[in-house]
C-alpha cells in the first residue's frame, strides 16, 4: 500500500522471531515525500489505509476475513486507523468507515497478481525476517505495473 500512494520503504521486517508466536509483528520503514499523501482530510484517509493494509494483506494471506479491530496482532493498526479518522466525530460514523475501507482494501488486494505480490511478501519476510525497500519494490513491481 505504501509503494501504491507514493511512498519509499526503506525496510519491512517480521519482529521479534519468537517462532511465529503471537508476540511477532510486522514493522515497515516508509518515507513519505512531502504531500505525497495528499493533503488534509485525503491524507488522513491514505494514513488509515496504510495502517489497515498489513491486516487485510494479512486476512488474505491466512484466507480468514476477520475484523482488523479485534484480532489481538492489529491492535496497533486498527488504533492507528481509529487516531487519524478522528475527523469522523461520530464513533459509529468512523467504525463503519473503517469498516468500509477494510473492505476496499480486501477488494483491491484479493485480485490473482495482488494475490502473488502478497504471497511473495510473506513468504520472503518468513525466510529472511526483513526485507530491505528495493527488495519490495521488486516484488510488488508486477501488481503496479
Amino acid at each position: 500500500m505504501a509503494v501504491w500512494l507514493g511512498a519509499q520503504v526503506r525496510s519491512v521486517t517480521i519482529v521479534p522471531d519468537r517462532d511465529d508466536g503471537p508476540q511477532r509483528h510486522g514493522e515497515s520503514e516508509v518515507a513519505w515525500e512531502t504531500g505525497s499523501l495528499g493533503g488534509g482530510q485525503e491524507e488522513l484517509v491514505n494514513a488509515a489505509r496504510l495502517a489497515l493494509s498489513g491486516p487485510v494483506a494479512e486476512m488474505i494471506y491466512r484466507g480468514e476475513p476477520l475484523h482488523p479491530g479485534f484480532v489481538s496482532e492489529w491492535a496497533a493498526d486498527w488504533q492507528t486507523a481509529w487516531r487519524v479518522t478522528e475527523w469522523i466525530v461520530d464513533e459509529r460514523k468512523r467504525l463503519a468507515f473503517l469498516e468500509k475501507t477494510t473492505a476496499d482494501l480486501y477488494k483491491l488486494f484479493d485480485g490473482e497478481r495482488q494475490w502473488a505480490a502478497i504471497a511473495a511478501v510473506a513468504d520472503n519476510l518468513l525466510a529472511h525476517d526483513r526485507l530491505e525497500g528495493h527488495e519490495v519494490e521488486e516484488i510488488v513491481a508486477s501488481w503496479l505495473g
